[in-house]
């Protein structure tokens, strides 16, 4: 006997139900697992479509822009922030309705003495320091988040006044000279020859 003889001698008790057709099971799997794959593929194209219209608007941005909260003279702001390259401009309104932008920025060095641009991180930082306003009344105020600090009055027969601001978690030191320049560490205050 052939195998082919064994094979069918074998199946041949077997008898398939008179509502079997291997054509409509199989059609109907194939419909499902297109249907299936359509509206995976239909998902990816929505989110493809929607990453590519994000990167188009922050590439006409320019960079990176984005919605912070700032302390400007002891008033928490909302602002639009706008990061290019280690630049940034802060637009915000202020307490008498004026728009108002501020602009900074610069390089870092790393450990080899290479400039790279300054990351939205430093950027952070530098604007949660304490600020200093000289204004044309002559008053002299520190500002730190809501702390207030007027130093017209405090400042030494050399011309400098040393002011220590903390939040109670960060601390700074502050040496500041009449003539509208001022150092800030975090470990003392900056030495007066700095300044000369």
């Amino acid at each position: 006997m052939t195998n082919k003889e064994k094979y069918k001698q074998a199946f041949s008790v077997l008898h398939t139900s008179e509502n079997f057709s291997p054509e409509v099971e199989m059609m109907e799997k194939i419909s499902k697992k297109n249907k299936i794959k359509g509206i995976v593929a239909g998902v990816a194209a929505v989110l493809t479509v929607s990453g590519l219209s994000t990167t188009a608007y922050a590439a006409n941005l320019g960079g990176i822009q984005r919605q912070i909260q700032l302390w400007i003279h002891g008033d928490q702001t909302t602002a639009t922030m706008e990061i290019d390259q280690g630049n940034y401009t802060i637009s915000y309104v202020d307490e008498n309705g004026e728009a108002k932008e501020m602009h900074g920025g610069g390089v870092s060095l790393d450990a080899f003495g290479r400039e790279r641009p300054v990351t939205e991180e430093e950027i952070m930082d530098h604007l949660d320091m304490p600020d200093v306003a000289f204004n044309d009344d002559g008053t002299i105020i520190v500002y730190y988040h809501a702390q207030t600090i007027d130093i017209t009055d405090k400042f030494n027969s050399d011309g400098f006044c040393f002011t220590h601001v903390t939040d109670g978690k960060k601390n700074f030191y502050m040496t500041i000279k009449n003539d509208g320049s001022y150092g800030i560490d975090s470990d003392k205050y900056p030495d007066t020859s700095e300044f000369r």
